[in-house]
């Protein structure tokens, strides 16, 4: 991984715990516009966060308690697996896609759900969304406005499925796409050993950070 990778990755997990906002249930999904549902779900869980910032630093375990039962299911994380390892996922077994959603899932877990305490109170812009590709996907566009520095843009993308509800699956922050950065990151490591082989890696850092 090359210098501007980890600067990146390093950036992604200081702000891209507002990746993890979406929190309402499956109705509010089907009804809601999706640049209030950002909005709506982006108060009720940053309120929880600086509600148990204390609690959650003790023992993050609340934390991804939190994020497992209010917020993994309105991602697709198939989706996204299948974006990061583009062609290697066709070549990958079923066994090898199905282990990598996992590790993928956990890691992002694990890197941006602790990056929700860095959360102070910051202004968040919430722009318009904006639909795309005959209106099946959108975008929600974001500010996050820290003090002393310039606004950071997060942009979200989602789908609708169809039972009409909104999914995430993928994020811009500073322009640079989740999806592309892990993409280029793992690309490297499954041409040397695999899917197979990264999923192990994966499942040993995802290992070791729990620890």
């Amino acid at each position: 991984m090359n210098p501007k990778q980890v600067s990146l990755i390093s950036r992604l997990g200081k702000l891209a715990g507002l990746f993890f906002i979406f929190a309402l249930s499956g109705q509010a999904f089907a009804g809601t516009a999706p640049d209030q549902l950002v909005k709506q779900t982006a108060d009720k869980v940053l309120e929880k966060v600086l509600a148990n910032k204390e609690g959650m630093k003790a023992d993050t375990s609340r934390l991804y308690n939190l994020v497992n039962s209010d917020v993994l299911p309105h991602f697709d994380f198939e989706m996204m697996s299948q974006r990061v390892l583009g062609k290697y996922w066709r070549s990958a077994t079923p066994g090898e896609q199905g282990s990598f959603v996992k590790e993928f899932r956990q890691l992002l877990v694990r890197t941006y759900a602790t990056a929700l305490l860095n959360y102070s109170g910051q202004e968040i812009e919430y722009k318009p969304f904006r639909m795309t590709e005959g209106e099946n996907t959108a975008v929600v566009k974001t500010a996050v406005r820290n003090s002393g520095g310039p606004a950071i843009p997060i942009d979200y993308r989602l789908y609708l499925t169809k039972d009409g509800q909104w999914k995430v699956f993928d994020l811009k922050i500073d322009g640079v796409s989740l999806i592309s950065n892990y993409r280029t990151s793992f690309g490297g490591e499954v041409r040397q050993i695999g899917v197979g082989g990264l999923v192990k890696r994966l499942a040993q850092r995802n290992t070791a950070k729990g620890s």
